[in-house]
């Protein structure tokens, strides 16, 4: 399984919202810490937290909950985990080491150490990759070591590179920029990057989330009271995706959309009608999601256990 840890901002309005703080972001509001299942956009762990500047806090325990409530779920086979560059830390990987959970996990570029790692790459090791029109990437690795003495650590480090080359556009960044991870997995870089690089769905789950299922507000003045929605807002979130599964309605690897499902399962144009002590469910002649809805009913039937 491939796990998405990433946090978000709760936009508040009020300063008479308990917890609410700036962050990072400078805007007014929460802070919430969220885990979601990379294929399938459902959110496996979320906690809310103050509003703050620093996005590591909280995240030891949230891993701790979040491995052992997966584990409880069924979840035998390797776990892999993908960060962004806001939760890079040594502890943070010291928990997963201890839990045994792969990892991917972005890194700042700006900083001294890594960046004397990337310097030292010889340009012989990079790969060029797909790249949008008019520009250009590429990829290598190398080693990136911290700590002195016991506390000596190695660990691989993944780096993409990119640059604009089309003549009228290069002018604006003529030079490479870098952008690297750090990770316990093993093959092909090029392939590990391509992998890390897909965390960015957990993106779209958020915008779902706060688009479809209504945490995009946060309503309560109380901070418990907030936290109490974010789980409201999560448990609407799965149970969208759960019914689209379970249904048949989800197309191979499509993402589902709250909205989408809304309209084609939901908030239908029909109208229940008795008829000689039958009820039935009227739909129009033409609507284009009828038989969408018929079959996602009938297979959901299917799962009501047997009476005994």
């Amino acid at each position: 399984m491939v796990i998405d840890v990433d946090s978000t901002i709760c936009e508040v309005a009020g300063k008479a919202k308990g917890g609410a703080g700036y962050g990072y972001t400078k805007v007014l509001g929460y802070h919430p810490i969220l885990a979601t299942r990379a294929d399938t956009g459902e959110v496996l762990h979320a906690r809310m937290r103050k509003g703050q500047a620093n996005t590591q806090r909280g995240a030891r325990r949230f891993i701790d909950e979040l491995v052992a409530r997966v584990r409880r779920a069924g979840a035998t086979g390797e776990l892999t985990m993908r960060f962004d560059a806001g939760f890079w830390s040594n502890d943070t990987i010291k928990v997963l080491n201890r839990h045994q959970v792969r990892y991917t996990m972005a890194v700042r570029c700006g900083t001294k150490g890594i960046a004397a790692a990337i310097a030292a790459i010889d340009e012989t090791a990079w790969v060029d990759i797909d790249y949008t029109l008019g520009g250009q990437a590429q990829v290598a690795e190398c080693a990136y070591t911290t700590g002195t003495g016991k506390h000596r650590v190695t660990r691989r480090l993944i780096v993409r590179r990119t640059r604009l080359i089309e003549t009228a556009q290069q002018r604006l960044w003529p030079d490479w920029r870098h952008h690297a991870f750090l990770t316990d997995l093993t093959g092909d870089a090029v392939e590990i990057d391509r992998f890390h690089r897909h965390h960015a769905v957990v993106e779209l789950t958020i915008r779902d989330l706060k688009e479809g299922a209504g945490l995009e507000h946060v309503p309560s003045g109380n901070f418990h009271a907030n936290s109490a929605w974010l789980q409201t807002a999560v448990l609407a979130h799965n149970l969208i995706r759960w019914t689209a599964h379970l249904g048949g309605v989800r197309v191979g690897d499509e993402l589902t959309v709250a909205r989408t499902m809304r309209t084609r399962l939901a908030a239908i144009p029909g109208r229940l009608v008795n008829r000689a002590g039958r009820t039935i469910l009227r739909l129009p002649t033409r609507w284009p999601w009828a038989d969408t809805f018929t079959t996602a009913l009938d297979t959901l039937r299917l799962l009501r256990p047997a009476p005994a």
